[in-house]
Order: structure tokens, then sequence, then C-alpha cells
């Protein structure tokens, strides 16, 4: 889901993932973002199919090659 998009052709992805403590054996949520490059003009609250790709700078290797679904205003 976009997170963030301020910048131009760059957006913020985060991918949110449960997964299970080894010790406890409860379930926790983990998330991580990925700067992606965006051509396709999408927006916050977007959901979208990113694809890793060569560096594009110094933190972007990623690049959005679909929108799933977008987001409700």
């Amino acid at each position: 889901m976009v997170s963030s998009d301020k910048m131009t052709k760059t957006v913020v992805v985060r991918v949110d993932r449960v997964v299970k403590h080894r010790m406890y054996r409860k379930y926790v949520k983990r998330k991580k973002k990925f700067m992606a490059h965006d051509e396709m003009g999408s927006a916050i609250g977007d959901k979208v199919r990113i694809v890793e790709t060569r560096p594009l700078s110094a933190r972007k290797r990623w690049r959005v090659v679909e929108i799933i679904q977008k987001a409700e205003k």
C-alpha cells in the first residue's frame, strides 16, 4: 500500500505481514517500507505491485508495475 507520494516519480510502499513469534507463539505485525519508482501516478492508499530492479538512486531499487486497487476517496 502506498504510504507517501510527496516525491516526484517516487512513492513509499509499506508492506505489512504477520509472523508468529518464535518464543511466545503470538502473531505480531511486521512492516517494511520500500521506495519505488512510479511512472503511473499512484496516490496514497493505492494497493500496488512492485518488482525489484536495478538501483535507480541511493535508496530506490523497486519499481511499480501495476495498481491493483485504487484508494477510496
